[in-house]
């Protein structure tokens, strides 16, 4: 994948919020790999905020959706992982500054 269809991919996933916190996957550090076969198919490795976030299958259509809107892309397979666990440090300056930590 070229390095201008990824930005194109990260600059899309921007547009989905974390519904509990508001702040968009990608600032948040959620997104830990995006990666494309021959065929168009995009897979998101992404984690969430917490294991039992209510909100998974939301965000994960979300992620489809808005990614579903780049023609170069023909299928979305969205893979939640939670190993590395997510932390606070995996968050954008952003992020930090927009939720008030340090």
């Amino acid at each position: 994948m070229d390095e201008a269809l990824k930005e194109n991919i990260m600059g899309a996933l921007e547009q989905v919020n974390d519904p509990e916190i508001g702040i968009d996957i990608v600032n948040l550090g959620l997104v830990y790999d995006v990666d494309m076969n021959e065929e168009g198919a995009v897979t998101v490795t992404m984690t969430l905020t917490s294991m039992g976030c209510p909100l998974a299958g939301t965000i994960a259509m979300d992620v489809k959706r808005v990614l579903s809107d780049l023609p170069e892309i023909k299928d979305v397979d969205v893979n939640i992982v939670w190993n590395p666990p997510w932390n606070k440090d995996m968050m954008s300056r952003y992020a930090k500054i927009a939720l008030g930590i340090r």
